[in-house]
């Protein structure tokens, strides 16, 4: 599926499963000093930037392994659309019914500097954890643009 992904786009993957007669999803939480302190509104699905010519759905697959350490489960995938954030990203979403242990996710890392002007590098994970949460508790968790993509997922699935 090829899409003009010209400026900054992203692509991403939102695991879903059946708990109980409910749906919950698997929301990321992004790691290092800025993100720390930040929930409400500030999780959102494991996703990550698109390079010019890549394959929309193939880097949603890719992001997901290397933000949760888990490789996206074998299933059908729902397209789910695409999103502008406020910050002018588009998000493509595709959503799978898988399970993972949340516990056992485990993030690739990139360097900054910090603290600020300190001149000292350190690592941080991408993502610092990921949860699973109901849709309800998803909609307060996800920022705010992503929500459609719960929305869309609740209006695919049956019953």
């Amino acid at each position: 599926m090829a899409k003009d992904t010209s400026g900054r786009t992203s692509a991403g993957i939102l695991l879903w499963r059946g708990r109980e007669g409910a749906v919950e999803v698997l929301l990321a939480h992004n790691g290092g000093p800025y993100w720390a302190k930040k929930d409400h509104g500030h999780w959102t699905i494991p996703k990550g930037e698109v390079e010019p010519g890549e394959e929309l759905a193939a880097v949603a697959r890719r992001e997901f392994a290397e933000e949760t350490g888990h490789d996206v489960p074998d299933g059908p995938l729902i397209d789910l659309g695409r999103i502008r954030q406020k910050s002018g990203k588009v998000v493509w979403g595709w959503a799978v019914e898988g399970d993972l242990d949340s516990a056992a996710a485990v993030s690739n890392t990139y360097e900054m500097e910090w603290p600020p002007r300190s001149g000292r590098m350190r690592a941080f994970p991408e993502i610092d954890r990921v949860e699973w949460f109901g849709l309800a508790e998803a909609r307060s968790r996800l920022k705010e643009a992503q929500v459609p993509f719960l929305d869309r997922l609740e209006a695919a699935l049956p019953g």
